[in-house]
């Protein structure tokens, strides 16, 4: 079933409770089921976290995986956000891109972007894709040389940001302003196909697992410190936009942030910037941990 709807409807959420078409210039966008109105398990999964190293000095946001290590992307907060989280103003505003060792965390490569307050990542294609989530807004297409290629906004509507994977050719963009997840042609810049996600929750970075699955990371909106906070995983059918399954972390787990899955492995990374906590609230702020489901 399709049929056409108005930007203004599909910006504001309201317009998806079944698959449908919207033109976007020359494309035609396919929006899969609004969750609400999905059939989902009640969360049965629950996992732990363990945590494995330090990343480099920085906020770590965004994770990517690759053959040659974990991609990592820095988060900085400058002007007004840097301010409102009393933080001092950093000398340079470049945010890095860094591949770490998977097991020991060494540093084997840098790339620097001028991405703004990151969010998300994905790498492929021969660049770094570095999402911002404060002006100038967008994706940082970088190349291995620290070379800006592109600057683009995310389509239908730009604005923030909270996750991004580069996968076959796509850009997977975990949109604010969407409140969605976005799949984008990566050559063209024209937008395929939304999954829209629970506005109730918190969400965050996603990743692929081994079976093509996509894992979204959620949290509640309410909670004022570290101590109170609740943090999980949506599962979702990347073809349809089907919620398949939720997932719990156990009290005392590390805030998740990025994420990634690479050989049968979850990993994720605990930025140290939450909305409304302390800086560094989490005791594991700074670190890249396990997820493992129990």
């Amino acid at each position: 079933m399709s049929f056409t709807i108005s930007k203004r409807a599909f910006l504001s959420g309201t317009a998806a409770a079944a698959l449908l078409g919207m033109t976007a210039g020359s494309a035609r966008i396919a929006v899969a089921a609004a969750p609400a109105r999905q059939r989902v398990p009640k969360a049965s999964l629950r996992a732990r976290t363990t945590p494995l190293f330090r990343c480099p000095e920085g906020f770590p946001n965004a994770l990517s995986g690759s053959p040659e290590g974990l991609w990592v992307g820095e988060q900085k907060l400058s002007g007004e956000l840097a301010r409102r989280y009393g933080v001092p103003e950093p000398a340079d505003l470049g945010e890095c891109a860094w591949l770490l060792d998977w097991k020991t965390g060494e540093v084997k490569r840098t790339v620097r972007t001028e991405s703004r307050n990151t969010s998300g990542m994905g790498v492929g294609g021969g660049y770094v894709w570095m999402v911002a989530n404060a002006p100038p807004y967008g994706v940082f297409q970088t190349d291995m040389e620290s070379r800006t290629v592109s600057h683009r906004q995310v389509p239908l509507g730009g604005g923030g940001t909270h996750g991004a994977k580069y996968r076959d050719g796509k850009l997977w963009i975990v949109s604010t302003r969407l409140r969605g997840i976005l799949r984008v042609d990566a050559a063209s810049w024209q937008p395929e196909f939304m999954i829209p996600y629970d506005p109730s929750k918190r969400h965050h970075d996603m990743a692929f697992d081994e079976n093509g699955y996509i894992w979204l990371v959620t949290g509640d909106l309410q909670s004022s410190r570290y101590a109170q906070g609740r943090f999980g995983l949506d599962k979702y059918d990347p073809e349809t936009g089907e919620r398949l399954a939720s997932l719990d972390f156990e009290p005392g787990s590390a805030d998740p942030h990025g994420l990634e899955i690479h050989e049968g492995e979850m990993y994720s990374c605990d930025a140290g910037i939450h909305p409304g906590w302390p800086v560094n609230d989490s005791p594991f702020s700074g670190y890249v941990f396990k997820v493992e489901l129990i």
